[in-house]
């Protein structure tokens, strides 16, 4: 199978999309992926996630073992297909609009069950 570049990019996204794409996952489906926020306090984190709430969003919040300046996430849940416009957008919404809540964004994760 070769890799088309417009499509997936060679950087971190497009090389994510790609192994899905590669393990058989259909792209074109809506899947649930999750994106990271991390957060410098508890407040700071209810505060953003309040505005995801609103717009919404499916989201998680909870303690973040892995960064001691940043100990609290939340995790937004949006269902979409798995395109690299889609991903590189909504994680450009949330770069966007975190720092205003003292917030970094952390990455993003699917897991697909076929």
């Amino acid at each position: 199978m070769n890799r088309d570049l417009t499509l997936f990019p060679e950087d971190d996204i497009g090389n994510a999309l790609w192994e899905l794409k590669a393990q058989g996952t259909d792209l074109a489906v809506e899947h649930e992926v999750e994106f990271s926020v991390i957060f410098p306090s508890q407040e700071q984190a209810l505060k953003f996630g309040h505005m995801l709430l609103e717009n919404g969003q499916k989201l998680s919040f909870s303690p973040y073992q892995a960064n001691a300046e940043f100990p609290w996430e939340i995790t937004a849940y949006p269902f979409m297909p798995l395109s690299y416009e889609n991903v590189v957008a909504y994680q450009a919404l949330l770069q966007e609009h975190c720092p205003a809540f003292g917030g970094q964004f952390d990455g993003w994760y699917c897991q697909v069950a076929e």
